[in-house]
């Protein structure tokens, strides 16, 4: 894929990511899932991205109920991931250990 932000973001393999954030206080990749069942196959993007990016933060945001993490991948319910977003931190707060409760 291209690296033109107006295109998809992809890994080395080829994988879409959903979205790609970079800037000052961030780098990650976000996947979203419209759905509460998580399987390892809707990991697989996540985890390509993080090996070509090591130092990238890598989270799916689902519609479940319960948050956890499988295999170093924040998992976490959408609605706890946007009711943690705050103007004044960065994104990445938003994923703390703290906001998966």
């Amino acid at each position: 894929c291209l690296s033109d932000w107006s295109s998809d973001v992809c890994s080395s393999d080829l994988s879409e990511i959903d979205f790609v954030v970079y800037g000052p206080d961030s780098f990650m990749a976000l996947e979203i899932k419209r759905s509460a069942r998580i399987e390892s196959r809707d990991l697989r993007t996540l985890r390509a991205f993080r090996d070509d990016y090591p130092e990238a933060t890598v989270a799916l945001l689902h519609m479940g109920r319960e948050p956890r993490v499988v295999d170093g991948i924040t998992l976490q319910p959408l609605e706890t991931f946007l009711r943690a977003l705050h103007p004044a931190r960065p994104l990445t707060d938003a994923l703390r250990p703290d906001t998966l409760a």
